[in-house]
């Protein structure tokens, strides 16, 4: 008998529940809401081919933190003449006022970026 009460509650709750218009079942915040598509701090540039490369400069510019879906990674002020320049030693990031570069070895991953700001 007991299999049958919750076989006959379990629909009545999960209805009574839809109903509450304030709750949500999704564990992980609002899912109605779109989720920020630039990461906190960045600066998000527009790049040739439709990329979007995200840089957070920290240290006062001393460093810049390079932001992939699935990875960070950080690169160093070097000192250069004009604009700025960072590297670990594999990948280097080249800007000169709103634009930017990408380079992993000789390779250019994101040109002819541009801020918004």
């Amino acid at each position: 008998m007991k299999r049958y009460a919750s076989l006959i509650l379990a629909p009545t709750l999960v209805v009574w529940l839809a109903g509450c218009s304030s709750w949500s079942w999704w564990p992980w915040g609002d899912s109605g809401g779109e989720v920020p598509r630039v990461p906190p701090g960045a600066t998000a540039y527009k790049c040739d081919g439709d990329k979007e490369l995200f840089v957070r400069y920290v240290d006062g510019g001393k460093s810049a933190m390079v932001i992939y879906p699935e990875r960070e990674f950080r690169l160093d002020a070097l000192e250069t003449g004009s604009g700025a320049r960072y590297s670990n030693g594999r990948t280097t990031l080249r800007t000169d006022g709103s634009e930017a570069t990408l380079e992993e070895g000789s390779n250019i991953v994101y040109s002819n970026c541009k801020s918004g700001g």
